[in-house]
């Protein structure tokens, strides 16, 4: 049986199959496998950092991803209120309503 297509692949695969390969290798295969943080540390980290720089493009994939990685709801609310204030409101407010519409989506119900 043919292995499930990575979620870069579902997404970039079709017209940049090259990044898509790069980022299921390097990024998830090497940078996300390193021993020095946990990958529930990975994503606290990589969520705050996509809070903080406004890039809610790829929020959605990585609130998701951390709650597989370990981190509850609570937590991630937590964070992203503590986030209004180091990283603007407005970010912070954005991503609790990405966070919210998680709890619509049939794969977390």
């Amino acid at each position: 049986m043919a292995e499930k297509p990575s979620a870069a692949q579902k997404a970039i695969g079709d017209i940049a199959p090259r990044l898509a390969d790069i980022t299921d290798e390097v990024l998830f295969g090497d940078i996300w496998e390193r021993p020095g943080l946990s990958p529930r540390d990975r994503s606290l980290v990589t969520v705050s950092a996509l809070v903080a720089l406004y890039r809610g493009d790829q929020l959605d994939f990585h609130l998701r991803y951390a709650m597989d990685n370990g981190l509850r709801e609570d937590e991630l609310v937590e964070a992203l209120t503590h986030l209004a204030f180091y990283a603007g409101w407005p970010n912070a407010m954005g991503a609790l309503g990405k966070l919210k519409a998680l709890r619509a989506t049939p794969e977390n119900s």
